[in-house]
């Protein structure tokens, strides 16, 4: 049987991106599955899988811009800017006026430098692996845009935020950036993916209440195919043109 097709996932915590297909791959008869776009095992949300010739949109999902709501602790930080790193700073607890001038310097076209603790690739290398060895990876920046940067709530020291961002955009490294700015340090507490181009994380089950042939066969008949019509070159790519 070929299968073919896109399914949303709502990732939970404490799983790898890559653990959360694993209920899916006892339903589906094919090998060809995939997702597009990691989430921190830490993190939850949309994640967007793709199965078949589907697979062949990963690197077109993966350059879509994409939603996070996140808890930023200010006033402490981790080695690997999130809640599962050891302290390795402290500072004072800024004050909201502070920090909405860092937002404000960190909305728009940024320059922004990857976690330690991250997989962008340093001499062949994934960063994170040559920071669990005990050295400091040399990651180069890269240029990024955060379209929205959106404070919800305050509770010092816990800033509730929402970011609609670009590709390649590291929220832990914002949260670590908004931290020195405001004259202090952070990390993120938690992170929740909302949102991947046209798909919300409203549409997405979790992976053990998936039923994979159900999803596939409903995503050829509703919004979610239609979704693709918001995804530049995906009829190309499915019909195995260039993308």
């Amino acid at each position: 049987m070929t299968v073919d097709g896109l399914i949303l996932l709502d990732k939970p915590p404490g799983i790898t991106s890559f653990s959360a297909l694993t209920p899916l791959k006892g339903k589906l008869e094919t090998r060809r599955i995939g997702h597009a776009g990691t989430l921190d095992k830490f993190a939850t949300g949309l994640l967007v899988v793709l199965v078949g010739r589907y697979t062949r949109l990963a690197d077109l999902f993966s350059g879509l811009d994409k939603c996070y709501q996140a808890t930023i602790v200010l006033g402490r930080s981790t080695d690997t800017l999130d809640p599962e790193g050891q302290t390795v700073e402290e500072g004072p607890v800024p004050d909201l006026a502070a920090i909405r001038n860092a937002v404000r310097e960190l909305t728009g076209t940024i320059d922004q430098q990857p976690p330690a603790y991250s997989a962008v690739h340093v001499n062949g290398k994934r960063a994170y692996r040559i920071a669990r060895a005990g050295s400091e990876p040399r990651v180069a920046t890269r240029r990024i845009t955060v379209h929205r940067f959106d404070i919800l709530s305050y509770r010092s020291p816990e800033l509730e935020v929402i970011v609609d961002c670009s590709k390649g955009t590291y929220i832990r490294a914002l949260a670590r950036d908004l931290g020195k700015l405001a004259g202090s340090c952070g990390y993120v507490q938690s992170l929740r993916r909302t949102r991947v181009g046209p798909y919300t994380v409203n549409e997405a089950v979790l992976p053990e209440r998936a039923n994979a042939t159900q999803e596939l066969r409903a995503e050829k008949e509703s919004r979610i195919r239609l979704g693709l019509n918001d995804v530049p070159h995906a009829d190309q790519a499915l019909a195995g043109g260039s993308a």
